[in-house]
């Protein structure tokens, strides 16, 4: 593990290769899992906010859901996620050409709103983790729905923490972007030297 600042970043975030690949997995991410999507503080509360500029991209039976439901529920293991639908996808997932998106996202791209969904799903494949003393585990999620994303990171020869630098620079910034960037070039070229 690496230590950037007060986060902990696991070395396969700099050893694993990733890209999504929609056309294949078909967003499962959005579909499969036991709980929504993690949120973060401020989070609901913006999509709250939002709601009434994106509720137009969702499915009427995913409306129905929020309005009963809320706009988030806390799961099993007390955490503040996105609702599921009939306990199946995320309630903010839309279909297009049978692959599932982010409705929250898509209002985003069409300039709609100023929130792109939440953080955890832009940084997945990453998952954020609480450690001690306010350090922050950075780590890489392996998930079976994303074999094809690893078979095309492969192919593209795209590293984890590459793919996710928009997201990462969303989360901790430019500046703790750079130094990680900085050091896993660093790392990577020793281990290639070995």
């Amino acid at each position: 593990m690496l230590q950037i600042g007060d986060k902990v970043v696991s070395l396969e975030l700099l050893e694993e290769k990733f890209i999504c690949d929609l056309e294949k997995c078909q967003g499962q991410c959005c579909v499969d899992g036991e709980s929504g999507a993690p949120l973060e503080n401020g989070e609901k509360e913006l999509i709250e906010k939002f709601y009434p500029l994106f509720k137009n991209y969702l499915r009427k039976d995913s409306v129905e859901s929020i309005e009963n439901q809320g706009f988030a529920v806390t799961d099993r293991d007390g955490d503040l996620v996105t609702p599921l639908l009939n306990g199946e996808e995320c309630v903010y997932t839309i279909f297009e050409n049978d692959i599932a998106k982010c409705a929250i996202e898509k209002a985003f791209f069409d300039n709609k709103i100023t929130f792109r969904k939440p953080i955890s799903c832009h940084l997945y494949p990453v998952r954020l983790k609480n450690l001690y003393d306010n350090i922050e585990a950075v780590n890489y999620h392996k998930w079976s729905v994303c074999q094809p994303a690893r078979e095309l990171g492969c192919k593209k020869n795209m590293i984890v923490y590459k793919f996710l630098k928009d997201a990462l620079i969303r989360k901790f910034g430019i500046d703790w972007y750079n130094e990680l960037d900085e050091v896993a070039s660093l790392y990577l070229k020793e281990k290639a030297n070995k």
